[in-house]
């Protein structure tokens, strides 16, 4: 299976690759469902395609709004230039925009966005003849019914999350934030409403708010599980899915890093057939997350879907920085939040078996004069033993939020 990483911006590109991608996903400034994300200009698009290529690795482009007539007009010349740079596909949900790229990017291959909800065999079979390449399952699909899709279509390529948020109703779908505030999620300027706390009021009692249920912190009663298939990887690659991809291109790069790594050792144990090492679902612990499910898997009324206690992350390890440069016995790091000498830090690599966990030792800022601490987004040196490998992050245990 393909292993699909969210690319936010060119720096969450590199370090997808590094950590085991083996494609991306990304957004142009238009025409994609992130806007609020970094997203990439003309010139880090070209930047990012050379990039990804040069490491024999894909790069798919998120163009998947459904498209108003004014977004029509100005699609011809974006599809041109994503068809120059030769990405590796173009990730469609509109019709309308389907019917634009097969003008004028024809020589690229179409992946259909969750966002179309595809959710049988037949709706497969309907974008095969429209020219699809691929599917992008809907979340809300159990593994049987991807099976089947499978056997009925076994020439689609078939691409399904694994990890990562997801939405309340059909997944993209929602009207909630166009309604409240005038930003559509459809349009790529989602507000998440679905994590807002609400109140019910009685209609002659516009004066008085009522806990939808008995709680003090009021109810989140909209606000879904995150999703973590990691323990049902093996069951996924006997389905016949073709790329297992994760959610997050407004993640931090340590997220995007950390569980890409993660997934790229499900994938390895799975076509070794041996056992999915229990630490793995441990490290995926460590990112930023909601409490974990395992959405619609085993059938739309599976499992427990919503989380109503609170929408807040869950954050148990802070992200310190990344490693810019080793050597001798120092580390120069580009730092992102505050730690000490002698506090207790771990050094994450692509591999896991390169990990390290230390106290930090002597430190010294640019000037080359001796610190305590650090400062955020500063580059310190630090003194550690031996050597360690490139493209490494910092973080630290933290008391739960």
């Amino acid at each position: 299976m393909e292993l699909l990483s969210p690319a936010g911006d060119i720096h969450k590109l590199q370090y997808a690759l590094a950590y085991g991608a083996d494609a991306v996903y990304a957004s142009g400034t238009s025409f994609g469902l992130r806007s609020h994300s970094r997203n990439f200009d003309s010139s880090e698009l070209s930047q990012a395609v050379q990039s990804v290529h040069a490491a024999g690795k894909k790069i798919y482009i998120t163009v998947n709004i459904y498209a108003h007539n004014k977004e029509i007009a100005h699609l011809k010349e974006y599809l041109q230039f994503l068809a120059e740079l030769h990405v590796d596909a173009l990730i469609i949900s509109d019709p309308g925009v389907l019917m634009q790229a097969q003008q004028y990017a024809p020589h690229i291959s179409v992946h259909i966005s969750t966002q179309a909800n595809v959710t049988s065999w037949s709706s497969v079979k309907f974008w095969q003849q429209a020219g699809a390449k691929r599917i992008i399952l809907a979340r809300e699909l159990g593994i049987n019914e991807i099976s089947e899709i499978k056997q009925r279509v076994p020439e689609m390529e078939l691409e399904m999350f694994v990890h990562g948020a997801m939405c309340m109703s059909y997944s993209g779908r929602c009207l909630l934030s166009a309604y409240l505030n005038g930003r559509h999620a459809n349009l790529g300027d989602c507000s998440q409403p679905c994590r807002w706390e609400y109140y019910l009021k009685e209609k002659s009692r516009p004066d008085e708010e009522f806990t939808i249920e008995e709680d003090e912190y009021g109810s989140y009663i909209l606000n879904s599980r995150d999703l973590c298939l990691i323990d049902r990887m093996t069951e996924i690659a006997q389905a016949g899915v073709d790329s297992i991809k994760i959610e997050g291109r407004m993640k931090s790069l340590y997220y995007v890093a950390n569980v890409t790594r993660i997934y790229r050792e499900a994938i390895s144990a799975v076509q070794q057939n041996i056992a999915i090492d229990p630490e793995l679902r441990h490290e995926l612990e460590k990112v930023s997350h909601r409490v974990y499910s395992e959405g619609f898997f085993e059938g739309l009324n599976s499992m427990e879907k919503q989380y109503y206690d609170s929408s807040a992350y869950i954050r148990n390890y802070q992200f310190l920085g990344e490693i810019i440069e080793h050597e001798n016995n120092w580390i120069t790091v580009n730092v992102k939040s505050k730690f000490s000498v002698d506090e207790e830090i771990e050094l994450v690599f692509p591999n896991r078996s390169g990990d390290i966990r230390m106290k930090a030792g002597n430190m010294i800022n640019e000037e080359s004069e001796q610190i305590f601490f650090t400062k955020p987004n500063t580059v310190v040196k630090i003194e550690i033993e031996g050597k360690c490998p490139s493209q490494g992050i910092l973080r630290k245990r933290i008391e739960d939020k």
